[in-house]
């Protein structure tokens, strides 16, 4: 399970030198304890895993009782758990840090002893009672882990070679041909129906079985319900609505969550802390409105109108649909062979912005109404900003005559407008200076 943040932890590594913990963050099930394992075995001479979430009473007590004399409390961990950690070449790692809060506050101490390096994975980190009582050590560096993307999922099943030429051909603007782009829509559309878990992949790659891999997204679906049963006393039954919404609302033509689908007389200041605490779960990935995306994108963006896409495509399709529907009535082959209309821009649109999130970018669209002048009325699905240019984004699962959006928006802001992107299921190819992708191209932008 190879995946492009690995590179990050031997920058890390090498950059730190000792003078900074590092803290891998991520929904859960994403990777970040097989990532710090992994990268902990093959970097150091030796290396020590708490796991918080299975910790003996034993071990708190050294961090309650030992911590201020690190000699003691580094040879109680070093027997316990029978590693010989060595000065420079041992790495300790702390799993699930947001299970015992105090260790993170402690990483200040550890780090200017300077003895070993260390790194803390966790998820729900932000969430106020991971942190509330805490002081947040400033030797710290995060990193945000997403789920795999396309060229990590082709790593998994054994292709080396298929991304660098796409590359090379999206750098060129020239068409990938025929025969390669039915080859990679075939093998995108698999890692639509999957997803990026890197369980579900490791279950596909092995059996390349999609009811077996259905059945391990369910169970990460069930773990985020019983996350927010336990992290979000007091308002989750509004994240639950929410969450299980998501399908519906994106299944829309304009995808705009609408609260008034959960309850009639729903207002957004109700169910605010409900999103934001999606967003910090990163189960989500929020996309607000920017209003006037010539003065930037986040500084006129309206946060009561915003997209929610799953942060995963696969977990998308497993919750949208449920397990007869799926496996009964072929749901996963209609979508494989290009057979589903219906709610194939629900999928596609979602994994547009799982590509965009994993590339560093904040998610924007633009959507402008207007019951006097249907001339004004405009939606443009993402906007990305790129050398301080705007590039609106329209992505179409289907074939189509227009982009009277496109055309519209360029018309309104102008010089502000840099390179116009249409996101489709055809090869490569650029007419009326808008550049056509492939959707499996989206991971280059």
């Amino acid at each position: 399970m190879r995946r492009k943040i690995y590179q990050k932890l031997c920058d890390w590594k090498k950059e730190s030198n000792g003078e900074s913990a590092l803290l891998i963050e991520g929904a859960r099930r994403v990777g970040k304890s097989y990532i710090a394992e992994s990268f902990g075995k093959e970097q150091y001479d030796s290396y020590l895993l708490i796991d918080f979430s299975n910790i003996t009473k034993q071990i708190l007590d050294v961090f309650e009782n030992d911590s201020m004399d690190l000699d003691l409390f580094f040879n109680k961990l070093s027997v316990f758990y029978g590693i010989t950690l060595v000065t420079r070449k041992s790495l300790i790692i702390f799993d699930e840090i947001q299970m015992y809060p105090r260790a993170r506050q402690l990483i200040k101490h550890f780090v200017a002893d300077g003895r070993y390096d260390y790194i803390e994975t966790g998820s729900l980190i932000t969430l106020k009672q991971n942190i509330e009582h805490i002081v947040i050590p400033s030797e710290e560096e995060k990193i945000v882990m997403q789920p795999m993307d396309f060229e990590e999922f082709l790593w998994a099943l054994g292709d080396e070679v298929t991304i660098s030429y796409l590359k090379t051909c999206f750098d060129r603007h020239c068409p990938v041909g025929e025969a390669v782009h039915r080859k990679t829509m075939n093998l995108f559309r698999q890692y639509m129906l999957v997803g990026g878990m890197p369980q579900a992949v490791l279950t596909y790659a092995q059996t390349k079985d999609f009811e077996k891999t259905d059945r391990v997204k369910r169970r990460i679906l069930e773990l985020y319900r019983n996350d927010v049963t336990k992290f979000a006393k007091g308002y989750e039954s509004k994240v639950l609505s929410i969450f299980d919404g998501i399908p519906s609302q994106l299944s829309k033509h304009e995808k705009k969550y609408t609260l008034s689908s959960i309850r009639k007389e729903a207002r957004f200041r109700d169910y605010e802390d409900s999103f934001i605490w999606l967003d910090e779960a990163m189960i989500i990935n929020t996309c607000f409105n920017s209003t006037d995306p010539t003065v930037g994108l986040s500084l006129n963006s309206e946060r009561m109108t915003l997209k929610c896409y799953m942060a995963d495509t696969g977990l998308l399709l497993s919750l949208a649909f449920s397990d007869k529907e799926l496996m009964e009535e072929g749901i996963y082959k209609m979508i494989l062979f290009d057979r589903l209309s219906l709610n194939e821009g629900m999928l596609m649109e979602n994994i547009v912005a799982q590509s965009l999130k994993t590339n560093g970018y904040k998610l924007f669209f633009y959507s402008k109404s207007s019951r006097e002048n249907k001339a004004d009325r405009m939606e443009l699905d993402f906007l990305i900003s790129k050398e301080k240019r705007i590039c609106p984004i329209e992505v179409k699962s289907s074939n189509y005559a227009r982009h009277t959006s496109l055309d519209k928006f360029k018309k309104k802001f102008g010089k502000k407008i840099g390179q116009r992107f249409i996101i489709y299921t055809k090869d490569l190819k650029q007419a009326d200076d808008i550049l056509y992708l492939p959707i499996y191209m989206t991971i280059f932008l």
